[in-house]
Order: C-alpha cells, then sequence, then structure tokens
C-alpha cells in the first residue's frame, strides 16, 4: 500500500484502489451485470439511455457487491467468527449468500414488518433471522447482542468503506462497456451505492456528473447535501422501502466530494418508472430500483447530458402484493 493509499484509508476515505481491489476479490462470486438499452425508452426520455441491470444481480440486487466484498475482505480468525448485520431487506441476504460463500456464519437483524419477499431470501441463503422492533434503535440494540454473544464482526449495510468499496465495482464495470457516458444516475437510501459509484466513476473520469436520486416523501440526501451536514430522514413514507434510511457518516463524505446533484421524485413516478420498465424492457424492478429511471420520467435528467446511464438496484419485491396505485407504503 502506498503511503497516500495509507493515509487516506487511515482517514476513513474510499479510495479507486481500493474498489479496484474490491473487484479483483469479489469478480468469481458475483455477476457482472449487462447494460440493456431501448429504443423506446430513449424517445420516451430524449435521451439515450443505458440501464445498468444490477436488478439481474446475485440475490437480486447491488448489494451482493458490497457484502461479498466485506465478508472475504476479513481474516480467517476473524472470519470464523460470523458476521452480522441489521437490514431491512436486500443487504440482508446479500450478506447471508456471501457468509455462505465463505462457510461462516451470518446473523440478520431484521425488523418485524419487513418485506417477505426479502426476509425468505436471507433464510434461503443460511442467515440466521433475529427480529426486531422497526425502529432504527432497536435494529442497532439488537445487532449488538448479538455481536457481545458471537463475537461476529459487524457489516453495515452501508456505512462502511468495505461496503462501498464492492458497491464502486458497479461504476468500474460501466465506465469500460461505456467510456463516454454523460451521467450516471443512481438511487441513493444510507448512500454505500451513490458513494461508491462516485468515488470510481469520478476519479475514472472527472467530468462525468453523477446523480443521486430519492423519494420526495424521503429527501434527507438531497436536504443533507443542500445543509453540508447529515440531517436524519425522520419517518420516511415511501413505497421504495430500500430508501427510508438516513445517511451514513462515511457515505455523505464521499458524496459531498463527489457528487453533483440529488433529485427526488414522485410516489406516483416511481410507479409509474416500474410499469414501463415492466412493459417495454421486462426488466422487473422494485421500487427502489426505479427511483432513478423515474427522475428521467419527470425530466429531471435534463441538465446532465445526453447519454446517461440508469442504475435499476433491485427487483426484489412481490408484483402481485404490491399496490400498484402507489398509495401503499407497506
Amino acid at each position: 500500500m502506498s503511503d497516500s493509499h495509507h493515509a487516506s484509508a487511515e482517514a476513513g476515505r474510499l479510495t479507486l484502489a481500493a474498489i479496484r481491489a474490491a473487484e479483483a476479490r469479489i469478480r468469481g462470486s458475483i455477476h457482472r451485470t449487462p447494460v440493456l438499452t431501448s429504443a423506446t425508452l430513449d424517445e420516451f426520455a430524449r435521451a439515450r439511455l443505458f440501464l445498468k441491470c444490477e436488478h439481474l444481480q446475485k440475490g437480486g440486487a447491488f448489494k451482493a457487491r458490497g457484502a461479498t466484498n466485506a465478508v472475504f475482505s476479513l481474516a480467517e480468525d476473524v472470519a470464523r467468527r460470523g458476521v452480522v448485520t441489521h437490514s431491512s431487506g436486500n443487504h440482508a441476504a446479500a450478506l447471508a449468500r456471501a457468509a455462505r460463500l465463505r462457510g461462516v456464519p451470518a446473523y440478520v437483524v431484521m425488523p418485524r414488518g419487513a418485506l417477505a419477499v426479502k426476509r425468505d431470501a436471507a433464510v434461503r441463503y443460511g442467515g440466521e433471522l433475529i427480529e426486531c422492533e422497526p425502529t432504527l434503535a432497536a435494529r442497532e440494540a439488537t445487532a449488538a447482542q448479538v455481536l457481545e454473544r458471537t463475537g461476529a464482526t459487524l457489516v453495515h449495510p452501508y456505512d462502511d468503506l468495505r461496503v462501498m468499496a464492492g458497491q464502486g465495482t458497479t461504476a468500474l464495470e460501466l465506465l469500460d462497456d461505456l467510456p463516454d457516458l454523460d451521467a450516471i444516475l443512481c438511487p441513493v437510501g444510507g448512500g454505500g451505492q451513490l458513494s461508491g459509484i462516485a468515488v470510481a466513476a469520478k476519479s475514472l473520469k472527472p467530468s462525468i456528473r453523477i446523480v443521486g436520486v430519492e423519494p420526495a416523501a424521503a429527501d434527507d440526501a438531497a436536504r443533507s447535501l443542500a445543509a453540508g451536514r447529515i440531517l436524519p430522514a425522520g419517518d420516511p413514507r415511501t413505497i421504495a422501502d430500500g430508501l427510508r434510511t438516513t445517511l451514513g457518516t462515511r457515505p455523505f463524505a464521499e458524496i459531498r466530494a463527489h457528487v453533483d446533484a440529488i433529485v427526488t421524485v414522485e410516489e406516483a413516478s416511481i410507479v409509474a418508472a416500474m410499469r414501463l420498465l415492466w412493459s417495454v424492457t421486462k426488466a422487473v424492478v422494485e421500487p427502489s430500483g426505479a427511483v432513478a429511471f423515474a427522475a428521467v420520467l419527470e425530466g429531471r435528467h435534463a441538465p446532465f447530458g445526453e447519454r446517461l446511464a440508469i442504475v435499476l438496484s433491485g427487483g426484489n419485491f412481490d408484483p402481485a402484493a404490491f399496490d400498484w396505485s402507489g398509495r401503499s407504503l407497506a
């Protein structure tokens, strides 16, 4: 490790070197996801769209990247004691899967009321499920109890440099496939994915624009970026269940340094984006995964260029149980 890289890591900042190391570490354990194009969607958008299909990732979401990097970064004696997380869904399943690949235990704290399709995935991958009350305080307290009992290692869903580095590998793939992109639009909840993508993309191509997208009903990232400090999410009421989290400290540092804008979208636009993705491309994308495309439907992308990568970050939801009116907050 160079002195400069070591200093950056010590300061708790993400580096391109860490993201490249993550790419090498996880290459055999995840999909290099395809990029989908559609002339029909281009006409809707009046732009060239390149859909990065993370809904086709292992476990059905981008979370496989960060969780796998975190688990395989651990020293053998540490990994043997297992890993713990608290998550409402996709990260829980991703961590359970990564732990199974490494042959170590995974303890997954999930709030009661988490979507069944996400809870079931975590169990299917071999995670030991521990339920708690649906508050962040309860999640953190329960995870602390599990850590005390097991001696396992906490892998936070997003406020973890190893997780952020893994998520950043999406941008390495995008710019390898499409070096002349003008912008990448990416959902933002806790900020792990947006921060990783921003560091990777801006390091490789400083002129590219990085845009975070979140529901207007959960706009803490936009408010935080404007204020220059993290403002809590409060009680966000959005169908995008994966984006109800408050920004993490480490992701926010990178978002402030590298993200050009954060835009918000309405609930009806998220549902419209899901419908259009399905009807035109046959892509089944969950609400959280569709927000970046929703920004295109609302015309929020216009300042960011002609060649736009849209991250479809996950596809884990039950279409039969979903309230397609857009009114459901479950």
